[in-house]
């Protein structure tokens, strides 16, 4: 089977680690990709949003099975371009259609879709810019602190938690009136926080049937402590202590099978993962967000755990045969630490000579984000740059082994959270 994964991060490289030990795989290919991905596959310098070039690629490639990494070409229609095409019409990819893709692709979308399908969520309403002293006045009615989400894509970094009315003011402003985050932010979504702790599921379906990959959980904030601005991802845990047995059947009641109703009431017809991200207060969840897509660096943390053929499952999900299929996965524990670029998630200089990745002990897996190789050389190429993912029989294990990596790989600039998973510990 010829594959093409779709994106260029650490999740990208994830996919291609695993689908490049299926026997069931003869070529694979990765656009655009990065250094990590070159050693798995053939890179394609192809953008992910070049729908034209990457359908001529696929045709003159022969490939069987497209995977969408990444959200954006999601939300912009790559699966319905796909389909409407005469030349790669009969190619298998996986990944939402441009309705099932404003499950991420617009905030308002989500929180209406849970509403009306009875999936617990925090309450909320959405402004526009012309509505501007509404949406502060509607703040000012929720406790404190309030959290402001811009509506549409914008790289992790959409979400404020504003601990004061003048903080979540400001942030309005910025969003609504000097477009922080362009088009993103034309809508603002405000809503009540939850507290609690944060866990991500993450649903496998054809459409009609799904499975359950390994649950995972992530660390949002740059700073240590859960502090600080929100980025792509900092670090991940799986498995989660508290996700029992009885934890996902009621998560599978209340939420997944709910959801996959809701779209199929819909008529969306959606062959793909999806991501939802829980808020447990107590003994109840509330979808915090849907993302159509694995999380990074999720991913980096689930793959490693599932010891069935990766690609088989994705060939079952692509021809609508999930019903029969299950998953072996380990017992072990698997962590991520993701090392980033100093200023990220703000400004942030790339080019910077890394070392030490080639060198980690038998059980770290260094999967590159941003990087690119030039010459003999890697460089850091983005804010994100390599996460390192330890397998062990205990958290605390791979923990100290993600640490450990952590500490050997250098390039200048280079920072990460020393916090990840104590939580759970």
């Amino acid at each position: 089977m010829n594959v093409l994964i779709i994106g260029s991060g650490g999740r990208e490289h994830a996919f291609a680690w695993k689908i490049a030990q299926s026997p069931l795989c003869d070529n694979l290919y990765i656009a655009s990709g990065n250094a990590g991905t070159a050693r798995e596959g053939t890179n394609v310098a192809i953008k992910h949003t070049d729908f034209e070039r990457l359908t001529v690629f696929c045709k003159e490639s022969n490939i069987d099975l497209v995977l969408v990494g990444n959200e954006e070409p999601l939300v912009k229609g790559i699966v319905d371009y796909f389909k409407n095409s005469d030349m790669v019409r009969t190619i298998r990819i996986i990944g939402a259609d441009m309705r099932g893709a404003q499950l991420e692709g617009s905030k308002d979308f989500a929180k209406s879709f849970m509403t009306k399908n009875n999936i617990p969520t925090a309450k909320s309403k959405t402004f526009t810019k012309e509505y501007i002293q509404q949406a502060k006045e509607y703040s000012a009615t929720l406790p404190l602190p309030v959290v402001l989400k811009a509506d549409g894509l914008a790289s992790g970094k959409g979400v404020v938690i504003a601990h004061s009315k003048e903080e979540a003011e400001k942030t309005l402003d910025e969003m609504l009136l000097d477009e922080k985050f362009g088009e993103a932010s034309q809508k603002v979504v405000i809503e009540e926080f939850l507290d609690g702790i944060e866990v991500s599921l993450f649903v496998l379906t054809d459409g009609k049937d799904y499975v359950l990959l390994p649950e995972a959980k992530d660390y949002k904030q740059i700073g240590e402590g859960n502090t600080g601005l929100n980025t792509g991802g900092m670090g991940a845990v799986s498995p989660v202590p508290f996700v029992t047995p009885e934890f996902i059947k009621n998560a599978e009641e209340t939420i997944i099978k709910p959801t996959l109703k809701g779209l199929q009431d819909e008529n969306i017809d959606y062959c793909g993962f999806i991501f939802i991200g829980l808020m447990v207060v107590g003994n109840k969840s509330y979808v915090l967000e849907y993302n159509v897509r694995m999380g990074d660096p999720e991913t980096e943390v689930v793959l490693p755990r599932i010891e069935s053929d990766f690609l088989a499952l994705l060939d079952a999900t692509s021809k609508r045969e999930l019903a029969n299929h299950s998953l072996k996965i380990s017992k072990k524990a698997a962590t991520t630490i993701m090392l980033v670029s100093g200023g990220y998630p703000e400004e942030y200089q790339i080019g910077k000579i890394i070392k030490g990745h080639g060198h980690l002990p038998k059980n770290v897996i260094a999967f590159h984000a941003g990087t690119k190789d030039d010459d003999s050389r890697t460089l850091t190429n983005g804010g994100r740059v390599m996460a390192l993912t330890a397998l062990a029989n205990t958290a605390q294990e791979a923990l100290a082994a993600s640490n450990h990596a952590a500490e050997l790989v250098t390039f200048e600039g280079k920072y990460y959270r020393r916090d990840i998973g104590k939580d759970l510990l």
